[in-house]
């Protein structure tokens, strides 16, 4: 194994690590939200959900067993995750005149204990570890490609 190869393999299997701990941290987040904090997510959260648990179980093992073959069964979690966030995010924001259901309810995604930073929703953080774990695999995704 070349200089090259291996600075390439070295360099691919920081893409996964990467992914898997923005993985890992957004459940343990979202975890801590529901079970600790006790607020009862939104249906449009457990939807994202459905595709970020898996994830950060996935991206884990594959990164532990530097499986960058792992891009083709994660990939479709983490845009079909993407999709949900970038809808939630719009109709969070109100560009999409639809109320989340059942926001308003019980539990609430506009509510001021739903935000971290100084008023960063939990919509906008979802998009963004969505966007940024498919940034990473699509990147990953092109390394095996060359």
């Amino acid at each position: 194994m070349t200089l090259d190869q291996k600075s390439d393999k070295d360099h691919r299997w920081w893409l996964l690590t990467v992914a898997w701990v923005i993985a890992f941290i957004s459940t343990l987040s979202a975890l801590f939200i529901g079970e600790v904090l006790g607020q009862t997510p939104c249906t449009l959260c457990w939807y994202q959900r459905i595709c970020m648990f898996p994830l950060a179980i996935i991206l884990g093992i594959a990164s532990y067993q530097s499986d960058i073959k792992v891009v083709w069964y994660a990939l479709p979690l983490s845009v079909i995750g993407l999709c949900i966030a970038a809808y939630h995010s719009l109709t969070y924001s109100g560009y999409i005149a639809e109320p989340i259901v059942p926001c308003g309810q019980d539990s609430s995604c506009t509510g001021s204990n739903m935000t971290i930073l100084g008023g960063i929703s939990l919509p906008y953080l979802s998009l963004a570890a969505f966007f940024l774990i498919t940034f990473l695999l699509i990147t990953l995704f092109r390394k095996i490609k060359t």
